[in-house]
């Protein structure tokens, strides 16, 4: 049985009575669940015309309705998408989401969906919007990967230093733009923007991205990563989490915090298993590891015939914390602070890593967080052979150079940055729509006393 549009009662009724803009924040999966919580909080603070709508593409309580209740932030319409391949899911949001904004414009043609960076639903969302003549707010746009040269992981192979290689790799004009890693998020981050009438980039290097590829620079702004704040909300509530009590463990700090899901990742043996057995050998060491295993990364574990393997290196070491993902992000920020280095291939935690003052290794031959790398706070470990990621992952964890650097890089992402995002919001809507289909618009001829106003609404 096809799953239905789910909606708390009387909220499309609240939204559509208030004749103030809707603001309407989409929300999918757990990373933008965790960065659209502040600007639901921030929105909520400012006693705006507020519409939360879950898309359904992450649904399970580890990855969405546990953040939802611990942000006090449960949907007002949840989409309830549930299939099985991206085209579906891309499709059924289409539909869905552009039914509702059809169905408020009627009521309220101001309306403010705010999509989320680099997610299926972000395009999906965009284009549902866009269909209706509708602009987005794009939450950290302007993402996008970018690769050091080949012949600096080459040299990775041969004789060049741990130390040299971090060197090289801060020289930003070696790297390009162009990798369709990660897959589906690179797409969906470059498929976004043009449904955005403001870009809320993170930084300015995501400002330059965009202003190149010819967006308006008057609709660019440089506000920061929500993240902030939500790491800000977690600090607070340290006291609140129990990962102490169900890992002890980590109460003794020291900690190399794995995460391995990314499809390139876990689709490639080779590159799964450069990485697997690269922490295998640093927990052989006696080094603290702890690996958080999500879907993906179990099934590439029983795909390689890897599972048996690391389930006895957990039974067998102390130093070894085999878990699946955590429901609750009081919980990751705690154990985070608990951790010398974190190794990761996703990208989210590259800008947490930053917050938290963590010296961090990208699982990946590039990254779309590469502000990290030029900054000293980041080294790639591409996936070649085994040794290379040991050796890179050693060497941050033991080289007192490379770890002071890096935590001397700085922080990156702002602050009160929802704060931020919607007071550049408001700013703009309080002045006429997101963006100007129409080139008259545009152009301001329609401003000129001669024009004569009326048209058709399709």
């Amino acid at each position: 049985m096809e799953n239905k549009i789910t909606v708390k009662k009387g909220s499309l009724e609240r939204a559509k009575d208030d004749k103030r803009p809707i603001h309407l924040v989409l929300i999918a999966t757990k990373p933008d669940i965790i960065k659209q919580a502040p600007l639901i909080l921030e929105l909520r603070k400012q006693k705006q015309n507020l519409l939360i709508v879950h898309s359904g593409q992450h649904y399970e309580w580890n990855l969405s309705k546990g953040l939802e209740e611990e942000f006090h932030i449960m949907p007002d319409v949840n989409l309830n998408v549930k299939v099985e391949h991206l085209y579906e899911l891309q499709s059924q949001i289409i539909q869905r989401f552009g039914k509702l904004i059809y169905e408020l414009k009627q009521a309220n043609k101001r309306i403010v969906p705010y999509t989320y960076s680099d997610t299926t639903t972000a395009v999906a969302g965009g284009i549902a919007s866009f269909a209706n003549r509708i602009a987005v707010a794009h939450v950290e746009a302007g993402l996008r990967t970018m690769s050091p040269p080949r012949d600096l992981m080459m040299d990775l192979m041969k004789t060049c230093s741990v130390e040299r290689y971090f060197d090289k790799l801060k020289d930003a004009a070696l790297w390009k733009k162009g990798s369709y890693e990660p897959y589906p998020e690179q797409f969906d981050t470059r498929a976004s923007a043009p449904s955005a009438g403001v870009h809320l980039a993170p930084v300015e290097l995501n400002r330059k991205n965009l202003s190149d590829e010819g967006y308006d620079k008057q609709r660019i702004f440089v506000v920061g990563n929500p993240v902030v704040d939500t790491i800000a909300i977690a600090r607070q509530r340290r006291e609140e989490s129990r990962i102490f009590e169900k890992y002890p463990k980590l109460k003794e700090g020291g900690f190399i915090r794995f995460c391995i899901h990314r499809r390139e990742n876990i689709s490639s043996k080779h590159r799964f298993k450069a990485l697997i057995l690269a922490m295998k050998r640093l927990v052989e060491d006696g080094v603290n590891i702890l690996l958080i295993s999500l879907g993906a990364t179990e099934k590439a574990l029983r795909e390689f015939n890897l599972k048996d393997e690391i389930g006895a290196l957990a039974r067998t070491h102390a130093n070894f914390i085999y878990s699946p993902v955590w429901p609750s992000y009081i919980d990751v920020v705690a154990a985070m602070g608990q951790c010398t280095v974190i190794a990761t291939d996703s990208g989210s935690i590259q800008e947490e890593a930053n917050i938290l003052g963590i010296p961090l290794i990208t699982l990946r031959f590039n990254t779309d967080r590469p502000e990290t790398v030029f900054a000293g706070a980041n080294i790639l470990a591409p996936p070649i052979r085994d040794e290379i990621v040991y050796r890179i992952v050693r060497a941050v964890y033991d080289n007192e150079t490379i770890r002071a650097e890096m935590l001397q890089a700085g922080k990156l992402y702002g602050a009160n940055v929802s704060e931020k995002i919607v007071d550049v919001v408001n700013g703009i809507i309080s002045s006429g729509p997101l963006f100007e289909l129409l080139e008259h618009e545009r152009l301001g001829f329609s401003k000129l006393p001669f024009w004569e106003p009326g048209e058709i609404n399709w």
